[in-house]
């Protein structure tokens, strides 16, 4: 399987699960998600404003979304 476009940017769901636990060692866990989703939906946050910049509000939708996905699924 092919996890990651050219531009190293996840295409689909599970390609952004293997980005998150394999590459990036971390655990799709339900806290961690749902620290993930407020973060990336709070425009007062610095890191939000700046991941919004660099890659779109249609992209940091896209991984609210899968945030949102892995944390309904998880199973801690």
């Amino acid at each position: 399987m092919d996890h990651a476009n050219s531009s190293g940017f996840p295409t689909s769901y599970e390609e952004f699960c293997y980005l998150i636990t394999k590459r990036c060692g971390t655990a799709l866990t339900r806290t961690y998600c749902a620290e993930r989703v407020a973060a990336l939906q709070d425009d007062n946050n610095p890191t939000t404003k700046e991941f919004a910049n660099m890659y779109g509000e249609q992209h940091r939708n896209q991984i609210i979304d899968w945030y949102e996905q892995a944390g309904d699924t998880a199973s801690d």
